[in-house]
């Protein structure tokens, strides 16, 4: 099934980014989803081999996540921030786990350190389960309410010239400030989800909104939605559109679909095994999150989308994370990246499931064909015809199954 068409003519979309940013994720050791193995957590040789080859690929930030059994975000985006010179580490927070003065003090101290390099991404929490790890009994709808409250203490937190006071639902001081500043006059802040809270926060208050891989469509709506609230609350700006996919490449599409479905298999293995890292941390039930619940409700139509946009990966996981796949030669998936870049998206993350071999991957072929196709279009106006050439999953006659020599 796809649900578009190829581009049409060389007229670049009104909508289009016409600057783009790429990030990845942080691994910390060589475990991963296809390949399980023990680990105690943080491998310093593999961190720092990691963390360089990200540099080295181009990649612009990288994302710190954060659950209640992983390494804690702050101190290995310190780290990141000393082991390299360009990338911007995103740390991931959420506000249950610390008070929002303390947290816009760690994240003012990491800009500082890394010369106005940092990002934050305020997780609100999408599991009952794991919030109440770290002792958050709050419930879900309450959750992005305290969010709210948190970015309004972070940002005058930065910004206050006299101490002040605070009286609110979730948190309450007296006499602060003023605070330790950033390098520059602010930091980043990033929210994501899927819920009509997630929305109204986002839209409102947030600098960047985050979605997972989704078909185009449907993208198309939720970016509007995001920019509509942003319009109707007063603001001047929008927030920058983040969108995550994890890539399957290889040198022809034949060769990534038989890759595909062969990774489908190890890491439904995997996951049902409870093999990976934070697997006694995600569960088998329904998803709580909405956006979980979105990814497996367009497996259960799809496993096909678009131009490259594969869904099979998300059903076998339980869409347990960012968990769609965009498959085909690193001209087919730069080609996908840029259908959603033409619709506004300006932070594109790329991380794969054969982590660091990936990660290099895609800076040597993903990224620069990307930056080349804009930089054709920020020099005549017209697309390129990248897109035109690599149709992927939109060629007639497309059958992911009988490339992969299923059937």
């Amino acid at each position: 099934m796809t649900t578009s068409t190829l581009p049409s003519g060389t007229e670049v979309p009104a909508t289009a980014a016409r600057r783009v940013e790429f990030i990845s994720l942080t691994h910390l050791n060589p475990s991963t989803e296809l390949n399980p193995v023990p680990s105690r957590g943080v491998d310093l040789g593999y961190f720092r081999t990691y963390v360089a080859a990200l540099e080295e690929a181009g990649y612009d930030y990288t994302l710190l996540p954060y659950g209640s059994g992983t390494a804690d975000s702050f101190v290995i985006a310190s780290a990141v921030g000393q082991l390299t010179e360009r990338l911007r580490p995103i740390v991931a927070v959420r506000p249950n786990t610390a008070f929002p003065l303390v947290v816009a003090q760690q994240l003012a101290t990491l800009d500082q350190l890394t010369e106005g390099r940092a990002v934050v991404h305020l997780i609100s929490g999408g599991s009952d389960a794991e919030q109440a790890r770290q002792g958050d009994y709050l419930p879900k709808e309450r959750r992005y309410a305290r969010t709210s409250e948190f970015i309004d203490i972070l940002r005058r937190a930065w910004t206050e010239p006299e101490p002040f006071s605070h009286a609110g639902e979730f948190y309450r001081f007296d006499g602060f400030g003023p605070g330790f500043r950033p390098y520059g006059d602010t930091i980043p802040i990033s929210i994501g989800g899927q819920s009509d809270a997630a929305f109204e926060i986002g839209g409102r208050q947030a600098d960047v909104f985050s979605f997972w891989g989704e078909p185009l469509a449907d993208i198309r709506a939720q970016i509007d939605r995001v920019h509509g609230i942003a319009a109707a609350a007063g603001r001047t700006d929008r927030p920058r559109i983040w969108v995550t996919f994890r890539p399957i490449v290889d040198r022809t599409d034949e060769l990534a679909w038989r890759k595909a479905y062969d990774y489908a298999e190890r890491i439904g293995a995997t996951f049902a095994a409870g093999a990976y890292g934070k697997q006694h941390l995600i569960g088998k039930g329904a998803p709580q999150n909405v956006g979980s619940q979105r990814a497996l409700e367009f497996a259960s139509r799809s496993e096909v989308y678009d131009r490259a946009l594969w869904t099979r990966t998300a059903a076998v996981t339980n869409a347990a994370g960012a968990s769609t796949a965009l498959v085909g030669t690193p001209e087919t998936v730069a080609a996908a990246i840029l259908d959603y870049i033409d619709l506004g998206a300006d932070l594109v993350s790329i991380r794969g499931y054969d982590t660091l071999a990936d990660a290099r991957e895609y800076g040597r072929s993903v990224l620069p064909l990307v930056r080349q196709e804009l930089a054709h279009r920020e020099a005549t106006g017209r697309r390129g015809s990248l897109q035109a050439e690599h149709p992927g999953a939109l060629a007639p006659g497309f059958d992911a199954d009988a490339l992969a020599g299923r059937r």
